[in-house]
C-alpha cells in the first residue's frame, strides 16, 4: 500500500508540474482582479459541489484576510443562500440559479470567476452569459479540457486532467496564488 500512497502523491506532482504553464492565464486573472477592486469594483464566485465549498473559500479569504492584516475585499459567493436557490431551482430551474443572481448582482467591471471540473455545467453556462451580458470580465477555473464553456470565459484556466479530486486540488493551488498576489499588490 505504501507504494499505492507514493504513487497517487507522485500523480498530483505530475499535474501540478504540468500546470506551470498555465502561469500567463493566472498572471492575467491576477492583473484584472486587482484593476477590478481598485475601480471600486466586486469578484463574484460559483460553482457546483466542491467547487461551490471553493467559491466560497476563495470569497472568505478576499473579505477576511489571506495572510496579512487589510481591509475587506468585495467578494460574493453565489452558493451559500439556500433560500435563493431552492427558490430559483424550484420556481425556474436548476440550470438558473447563478443566471438569476447574475442578472441582479453583476455589475460592468465586475470580475466573476466560475469555476467548474468539467465545464459541462448548464447552470454555470447560463451564470457567465448573464455576467457577459451585464459587462463582467469572467475567469473560468476548469477542468478536463475546460468543457463548452472554455470557448465563453475571458480567461481560461484549464487543469489538463480528469480526474476531479485531481483538478479541485490544483484548483485550490490556483486560488491561493491569486489570494496571494492579489493581497501583496493592492
Amino acid at each position: 500500500m505504501k507504494n499505492l500512497i507514493e504513487e497517487s502523491i507522485l500523480s498530483r506532482i505530475d499535474i501540478i508540474h504540468n500546470s506551470t504553464s498555465l502561469s500567463n492565464e493566472i498572471e492575467e486573472s491576477i492583473q484584472k482582479i486587482i484593476e477590478c477592486l481598485k475601480n471600486q469594483k466586486k469578484i463574484i464566485l460559483f460553482g457546483n459541489g466542491g467547487s461551490a465549498a471553493d467559491a466560497q473559500h476563495i470569497a472568505a479569504e478576499f473579505i477576511g484576510r489571506f495572510k496579512k492584516e487589510r481591509n475587506s475585499l468585495p467578494a460574493i459567493s453565489l452558493t451559500t443562500d439556500t433560500s435563493i436557490i431552492t427558490s430559483i431551482s424550484n420556481d425556474y430551474s436548476f440550470d438558473n440559479i447563478f443566471s438569476r443572481q447574475c442578472e441582479s448582482l453583476v455589475n460592468s467591471g465586475d470580475v466573476v470567476i466560475a469555476i467548474s471540473t468539467s465545464g459541462n455545467s448548464k447552470n454555470i453556462e447560463l451564470g457567465i452569459n448573464a455576467s457577459k451580458q451585464n459587462g463582467a470580465l469572467v475567469i473560468g477555473l476548469l477542468g478536463n479540457n475546460g468543457g463548452m464553456v472554455r470557448e465563453l470565459v475571458d480567461i481560461p484556466i484549464v487543469i489538463n486532467s480528469t480526474d476531479t479530486a485531481k483538478i479541485q486540488e490544483m484548483h485550490r493551488i490556483i486560488y491561493h496564488i491569486i489570494c496571494d498576489f492579489v493581497e501583496k499588490n493592492l
